[in-house]
């Protein structure tokens, strides 16, 4: 099984960290993904740019095992997001949008009435998080987001790492 973090080319959010991924050793470049996505192998880990719209990346686990035969364990979106507070954040949350009927439309995308099960991993990153913020002396506020809009992945485990730049 493999771990796929996924990177939006056109998202400084995205693309900064995957930059820094790329950067470090290990890393080459992965099977060709018949949607004109770039890959990149580590390991376990498999690094996917893609152009489009992250909401729009329904199912990626599946399309990514069909494309290549490595069944997706979990799922990791590296993108910006929107705080109402405008300031610079960085989150890590589960994806879904629970709290709309079925027959609405989520206003940023996503499934509405559906939510993922969250990662186990989520309490200790949000802790290491606030650990490394106390540590370079950043503002220590901190919130847990319980749920936000993305794709869709139905077979496994999401958690979504996101950042802001302000």
């Amino acid at each position: 099984m493999v771990l796929l973090v996924v990177a939006t080319a056109s998202d400084p959010a995205s693309i900064g960290p995957a930059a820094a991924f790329l950067a470090m050793p290990g890393w080459s470049p992965g099977p060709p993904i018949p949607e004109g996505m770039e890959s990149f192998t580590n390991g376990n880990v498999r690094l996917l740019k893609h152009e489009r719209s992250i909401v729009a990346e329904d199912d990626l686990d599946r399309r990514w095992q069909e494309a290549t035969g490595e069944a997706v364990s979990e799922v990791i979106f590296l993108s910006k997001h929107t705080a109402v507070s405008n300031r610079p954040a960085l989150t890590v949350h589960p994806i879904g949008v629970p709290h709309l009927r079925e027959d609405e439309t989520p206003p940023q995308g996503g499934r509405p009435g559906w939510a993922a099960v969250p990662d186990p991993r989520i309490g200790p990153w949000f802790r290491l998080m606030q650990k490394v913020a106390a540590d370079q002396g950043l503002v220590p506020e901190f919130e847990l987001l319980t749920m936000d809009h993305l794709p869709v992945h139905p077979r496994c485990l999401l958690r979504k790492y996101t950042r802001i730049l302000g």
